[in-house]
């Protein structure tokens, strides 16, 4: 029960300063935004999350007053989504375009993002996520390396399977 409270202080803290949503975390959101059926039958979300992460995903952006990402995220989460079947890709990325007005784009140049070390052991979009948690945001990973790295750094982050494992309650 405890954990669950950290959570919430945790969400509380970083309201006004938003929260970075890595990439796997943010296909999820946008293809449960669509259809959450879908989430069950695209290849890069049935085996990685069911509806009722999305519920809770849901649950947690919403304590947030912006949902921050970067280029780098955005151009994954398109690849990703790319690869539906028609006429399904179309409709999504109709939904994706909407979706997308509704996010805090951080640019940060790529010279900037490859001269870290991060960028070295993780490359591009997850050392770009790095550089926007030091500007004190929260961010929301599935990826353990990343979520330690920020960890040992001392940056607030969330790893989306933790709050899985807790059954979360929003």
């Amino acid at each position: 029960m405890k954990r669950m409270l950290n959570y919430e202080d945790l969400f509380r803290r970083y309201k006004k300063e938003g929260v970075i949503v890595d990439t796997s975390i943010l296909l999820l959101w946008f293809v449960g935004s669509y259809d959450e059926g879908q989430i069950a039958k695209f290849k890069r979300t049935r085996t990685l999350f069911t509806v009722e992460d999305y519920v809770t995903l849901c649950g947690i952006l919403r304590r947030f007053d912006k949902i921050i990402t970067t280029p780098n995220i955005l151009t994954e989460v398109s690849n990703l989504a790319g690869q539906m079947e028609e006429p399904m890709r179309t409709r999504q990325f109709e939904a994706f375009a909407r979706g997308i007005m509704l996010l805090d784009e951080k640019c940060l140049p790529s010279t900037r993002i490859a001269a870290t070390e991060e960028f070295k052991r993780f490359g591009l979009t997850d050392a770009a996520i790095s550089c926007l948690a030091s500007a004190k945001c929260l961010t929301i990973t599935s990826d353990l390396r990343l979520y330690v790295h920020l960890q040992r750094l001392g940056l607030d982050a969330v790893n989306f399977n933790h709050i899985r494992a807790l059954g979360w309650e929003q």
